[in-house]
Order: C-alpha cells, then structure tokens, then sequence
C-alpha cells in the first residue's frame, strides 16, 4: 500500500484532501495517508513516503524537497500545463489553453474568464525545479458558460478537479 502525504495551506478550502481521504475510505484509491501536513514542515524528507500531495497548498517548493522527492510531489494547477516547456494544449473545442502560470485557484479562474477562455482547467502534475511545471500526469476541462462568474465556474470546475487529482492517484498507487 503507497502512502502519502498531503500538504495544505491553513487558507485552503480542503477539498481536494477531503476527496483523497473519501476515495481511501470507499476502496477505489489503495493508499494510506500517512500525514497531513499544514503550512510548513522541516523534517518530510525523514519519512519514508511514496507520493506527496499538494492540496491547496500556496507556498513555493524548494528546489531541495524536490530533489529529495523526484517524481513524488503531485501538486493539481488550476490551469492547463504542457508537457513540454514550449508546447501548448489545446481544449476540446480546439483553442489554445491557458497556462495560467504563477496564477492562484482564484486568480486562475479570473484569468480564464478575462481572457475571455472557452474552458477552464487544471492539470495534476509532478512538481520539477521549473516554476508550475512537471510532468503532467492528467489534465480535466470545464466549459465557460456566458454567466459565469469567478464563483460559479470555480465550484465547477473543483468537482472535476478532485476526481482527476484522485483518478491520478489510483493510477500511481493501485499499480502492482
């Protein structure tokens, strides 16, 4: 069973760990929780862990806990990352997908709706020494409806997000 640790800012709405501890709960995710984590923590790398989360997490990463970490630090983006530095996603209507790079969940959402996006989206990825960028592990779309407002597409947009942060998990961890 992979065990994992869940990092989350005290200002976060808890949702995504909320959906990581259902999916252990009912079965369909086998994986311990091993900690959560809030806000700050000096000694991760003294636990013997196969994934860390990043849920709601707001605080930069050092380069050295990812090093510590290769390729087991999962943090979701609330915008749609490439797979390669310079590449582009597009959504499923075929437009160009923002990034929102440096972008908050809040912040994010205002960017697809100023920009005038035809969807939404976040992306599970693990984290790399590159600012919000990793290798992306899943990525989930919301279509921007013409009313919509930074809360209504945000409410969304969060359902979709943890089901993929979770479908993500299930992979890496219910592999043999």
């Amino acid at each position: 069973m992979k065990k994992l640790a869940v990092l989350i800012s005290a200002t976060s709405t808890g949702t995504n760990l909320r959906a990581i501890r259902e999916a252990i709960e009912t079965k369909k995710l086998k994986a311990k929780l091993s900690m959560v984590i809030s806000d700050s923590h000096k000694k991760l790398a003294d636990y013997q862990l196969d994934y860390i989360c990043l849920a709601g997490w707001k605080k930069i990463i050092p380069d050295k806990l990812i090093k510590a970490f290769p390729n087991r630090i999962l943090n979701i983006h609330p915008g749609l990352i490439p797979d390669t530095l310079t590449g582009k996603v597009t959504n499923p209507d075929g437009t160009k997908a923002l990034w929102n790079r440096g972008k908050y969940m809040e912040q994010a959402i205002k960017n697809f709706l100023d920009k005038k996006a035809t969807y939404a989206g976040s992306t599970v990825h693990f984290l790399s020494e590159q600012f919000d960028f990793g290798v992306v592990l899943g990525r989930c779309f919301e279509k921007i409806l013409p009313d919509d407002t930074v809360e209504s597409l945000y409410r969304r947009l969060k359902v979709k997000e943890n089901k993929i942060y979770v479908k993500t998990l299930m992979k890496l961890c219910n592999r043999k």
